[in-house]
């Protein structure tokens, strides 16, 4: 998965203009989109883009996002699997490398936006992996030190921010968050996950951390955090199917297993346009 999403848009929002300008003329979007499966969003539309390993579907945030801004030029590089390493190393998929995402952003780009972290930590792998366990009978809460995998995670969060502004120094700078995947009350998913109480407060908990950790590092070093989650609150994968932006452990429409479905995907991407505009 990816924890995770940074997002970088033109410095101050509104652009300097002459009396020989129209009102309201803006300066040229060049879009630069980098992240984890959380942004390329496999299974929500047609596979785009190379490598084809990286499963970016033409139906995920940063494509909606790029139509509606009206971007000159637009590059993504977000790739399933990706961790925050990713932004400077190249990555290995089942079909191509991923050149380093972060050598896409260049001295003209103007907009970019992000999700990582979500791979460092591991909580779509554990909450499969504990799915497993309570398949069995078993409970892996008290095993998963999700805290500790969250706190691993700062300085690489801090490191992936830096690195965007020491490209771009003045360009605006989104870190975007993760969407809400399990609800506050886990005795609301005793009908559709096997897991136990325990595992999922763990899990949710591991989400909430990341997402503050993203913000945290967000503010501290001269970005905005985009929040998701209250976007997606009643819409994880434990809510009825036909409000579900979230698939469960097997997929219904198409999109990967407990990643967003493509009515995630736009709340993602109007949460952004929402920052973008914003500012």
């Amino acid at each position: 998965m990816a924890v995770a999403a940074l997002a970088v848009a033109c410095a101050g929002g509104n652009v300097a203009r002459t009396d020989d300008e129209p009102q309201g003329r803006q300066e040229p979007v060049h879009y630069v989109a980098l992240g984890d499966s959380y942004t390329a969003a496999p299974g929500t539309g047609r596979p785009v883009g190379s490598p084809e390993g990286c499963e970016r579907s033409d139906n995920n945030y940063p494509r909606l996002v790029a139509a509606e801004v009206g971007a000159e030029s637009f590059t993504d590089v977000s790739c399933g699997g990706a961790t925050t390493e990713h932004l400077t190393r190249p990555q290995q998929t089942t079909d191509g490398t991923n050149p380093p995402q972060l050598s896409a952003v260049t001295s003209d780009t103007t907009l970019v936006t992000v999700g990582i972290g979500g791979n460092d930590v591991g909580l779509v792998e554990l909450a499969a992996q504990c799915g497993e366990v309570a398949a069995d009978g078993g409970e892996c809460s008290e095993s998963v030190a999700v805290g500790d995998r969250v706190a691993n995670t700062v300085s690489a969060v801090a490191s992936v921010v830096e690195g965007i502004r020491d490209k771009v120094p003045e360009a605006r700078v989104l870190v975007v968050g993760y969407p809400t995947i399990l609800p506050d009350d886990p005795a609301v998913c005793a009908d559709v996950l096997p897991h136990s109480p325990g595992d999922l407060a763990a899990l949710r908990e591991g989400l909430d951390l990341l997402n503050h950790v993203l913000e945290q590092q967000a503010n501290t070093h001269g970005a905005e955090f985009v929040d998701t989650a209250s976007a997606t609150a009643d819409h994880h994968l434990c809510a009825p199917e036909g409000e579900r932006w979230i698939e469960g452990l097997e997929s219904t429409t198409g999109a990967a297993p407990l990643h967003p479905t493509a009515r995630g995907e736009r709340a993602i991407a109007d949460a952004v346009l929402a920052a973008v505009r914003e500012g």
